[in-house]
């Protein structure tokens, strides 16, 4: 029987590819649907538009740089250091209770649990360091 570990380093490639297509997904949809994202840039920031999509860019080029294995540490690093900084767009969310979609409000609980995750994103791209 195989121990976790070999299970964990036989799924890793595939778990690259979900973050890298997610990454690439999301970062697509910075650029054809702006007006949501920024809806939840901070108000304190300037520009939201471009921030949005300079954010949109780097998603776009960290799920790409994954997948390139010249190109995987720096990538991985990056989105580190992207989840970081959009962190603050997240709090901002749920402390104003903001919906990507005004029409289809997210419970404000939802907003909350969902900011831990991105501790889990950044141990995501941690494991392609």
């Amino acid at each position: 029987m195989d121990s976790a570990s070999d299970v964990l380093a036989a799924a890793k490639p595939w778990f690259k590819i979900l973050l890298a297509v997610g990454m690439v997904g999301i970062g697509i949809l910075h650029f054809a649907r702006p007006k949501p994202f920024i809806r939840i840039v901070p108000t304190w920031l300037p520009n939201p538009r471009a921030l949005v999509l300079v954010s949109g860019f780097f998603e776009i080029a960290g799920g790409v740089g994954l997948l390139l294995p010249f190109t995987q540490r720096l990538a991985a690093w990056g989105l580190i250091v992207l989840y970081v900084a959009v962190f603050p767009a997240n709090v901002h969310m749920a402390v104003h209770r903001i919906s990507l979609d005004p029409k289809r409000p997210i419970p404000p609980y939802l907003l909350w649990l969902r900011l831990p995750f991105q501790l889990l994103f950044i141990a995501w791209a941690w494991w392609f360091v």
